[in-house]
């Protein structure tokens, strides 16, 4: 991983020592709130429903031991003991007293972290694949070039003030696991005639207008990245909308004049910076490159018969492995996924005493590393297939192998009208209510893949609109409600929910669920999973069993 130079800590301290003086002024009466509020939102900053929320940084998703113990001590001192996962992979503390915030910073920069640009409009935290690096259906590492996007776009002053905030996922595989198509830009990793390039999409995003981006360009060739990006960035600060937040984002923008007006844009805007001195060279490439290269894997071959004996020994082993450990391409490793999805449990939360031992343990079984994923849980990604049985029976005691990954109850969830100021409806109580409904593992299972997501209003941090089922949050005359959404999906060929019908109360949800899966298990033809299934029969007969009972 990506490791700091002398610039680099300078630059961060600097930041915390300007944000300590801010803060001073501000609960001094020196400052304003709202010539405070540019200055906090530059620092990953909220005040919610009750307290502040800080989010902070982790590019790409990826986090050293170190890091994790301090996330674990912050959460302990300072918090409620415990840390959230967002669907951006950084973390966030729910209830930081405010005063407090440039003394977490500070520690924060003792172990190469900060909360710059994590909110604001601005270029936000560029994401990739959970598994980028290991995966075995990998065709090349995206992680160098997310910390290239990163490096060229932290204190970029063309872009610390855009119409809106900004959001750049790069896939590298032949799975899209980084949802790029719902991206201000995708970028997804691609091979001409032997030539490394990118295929750029633009103008992707969920919240309150959600759109797939449009394709502007097929091959980028790899040399022209940072240009191109700029491109893109600067017809979207110099044509988007700032007279109106709602249309404000660049989605908007490339709708309103037409993907291939706006690509003629980008290309000819691009013809002033091409070439120029944001070109890329093999020396810099290399320069990043050097901080991701393999760790020091041992010559191993793949465990089948003694992973097929254990299966056969453990049902619930066998389980866990099905659903939360996945293949790699070294032989005789594999990256597992420890759930943060456990029925009772805010999906997404991790406790300070599970970060630690979560820190202990990639120590022990996975080079001291630890990655977030979008999907709200957290991976080991480089263990031993010989010690994935060892390692499940921690796992099983710290509360993070429930195997449900890519399943049910592996819910993606906002914190919802439980802490959020913006929120028209709680999304922890929907969560919970449906892991209950469905408990039974077996029943789990036989369902098998399934995304359901769940936000608390249009901003969809839950990602509503992608998820096979989504739920969204909705104001009924001050009592909530909740909509209902199905069809949509994250992956390759993305595509959105087409909403069910009315909205339903809170109770009636875990019903209302039910329903919609009895649909799919009766109508489904042989491993067809629940999008596949949608996509064959329509929304119709999920709507005729949803509604008629209500009549």
């Amino acid at each position: 991983m990506y490791v700091y130079d002398q610039y680099d800590q300078h630059i961060i301290e600097d930041r915390v020592r300007q944000f300590r003086d801010q803060t001073r002024r501000f609960l001094a009466g020196e400052l304003g709130g709202e010539e405070f509020r540019p200055l906090r939102l530059q620092n990953g900053l909220y005040i919610q429903r009750f307290a502040p929320m800080l989010r902070v940084a982790v590019p790409y998703g990826l986090l050293s031991s170190t890091q994790v113990r301090k996330l674990a001590d912050i959460a302990r001192k300072y918090d409620k003991g415990y840390a959230h996962i967002s669907t951006r992979t950084n973390v966030q503390y729910n209830w930081p007293e405010l005063e407090d915030v440039p003394e977490i910073l500070a520690e924060l920069a003792t172990v190469q972290m900060h909360a710059i640009q994590t909110s604001g409009n601005c270029i936000r935290n560029t994401t990739t694949d959970q598994f980028a690096g290991v995966a075995k259906d990998e065709l090349i590492d995206p992680r160098p070039w997310c910390e290239i996007i990163r490096q060229w776009s932290t204190f970029h002053p063309e872009f610390a003030f855009l119409p809106r905030k900004f959001k750049i996922a790069v896939n590298g595989a032949v799975s899209d696991r980084a949802a790029t198509e719902v991206h201000d830009i995708g970028l997804e990793c691609v091979e001409e005639a032997g030539e490394l390039g990118f295929r750029v999409t633009v103008g992707g995003g969920l919240g309150r207008t959600p759109i797939v981006g449009s394709l502007i360009r097929p091959f980028l060739p790899w040399r022209h990245l940072l240009t191109y990006l700029d491109a893109v960035l600067r017809v979207y600060n110099r044509y988007g909308r700032r007279d109106n937040k709602f249309k404000a984002r660049i989605k908007i923008l490339v709708k309103a004049l037409t993907p291939e007006v706006f690509a003629e844009r980008v290309e000819a805007e691009w013809q002033h910076l091409k070439d120029g001195p944001n070109t890329l060279t093999d020396e810099e490439v290399q320069r990043v490159s050097q901080y991701f290269v393999d760790p020091q894997y041992r010559q191993l071959e793949d465990q089948d018969d003694l992973l097929a004996r254990l299966d056969a020994e453990h049902p619930g082993f066998a389980r866990w492995r099905q659903r939360n450990v996945v293949a790699h391409k070294k032989p005789g490793y594999a990256a597992v996924t420890l759930s943060l999805k456990s029925t009772a449990v805010a999906p997404g939360d991790v406790t300070d005493k599970q970060l630690h031992t979560i820190a202990d343990l990639a120590d022990r079984y996975s080079f001291g590393e630890v990655r977030n994923s979008h999907e709200q849980n957290m991976i080991l990604a480089d263990v031993e297939q010989e010690r994935l049985f060892e390692l499940w029976h921690e796992l099983r005691e710290l509360g993070v192998a429930t195997p449900n990954i890519g399943l049910l109850t592996d819910i993606i969830c906002c914190p919802g009208g439980d802490f959020c100021s913006l929120a028209n409806a709680k999304s922890i109580p929907i969560a919970e209510s449906i892991q209950r409904r469905f408990d039974d593992l077996d029943y789990l299972f036989d369902i098998g893949d399934l995304d359901l997501n769940i936000s608390g209003c249009m901003n969809a941090c839950g990602h509503h609109h992608i998820g096979h089922i989504g739920i969204l949050g909705v104001d009924k005359k001050g009592a909530e409600f909740y909509q209902v959404s199905l069809g949509g999906s994250a992956g390759r060929n993305a595509s959105l929910g087409q909403i069910l019908g009315p909205s339903f109360a809170q109770d009636a949800m875990p019903d209302v669920i039910e329903k919609i899966i009895n649909v799919y298990v009766e109508q489904r033809t042989e491993d067809e999973r629940f999008i596949d299934t949608f996509r064959r029969i329509g929304i119709a007969p999920f709507k005729e069993r949803v509604y008629a009972a209500n009549h």
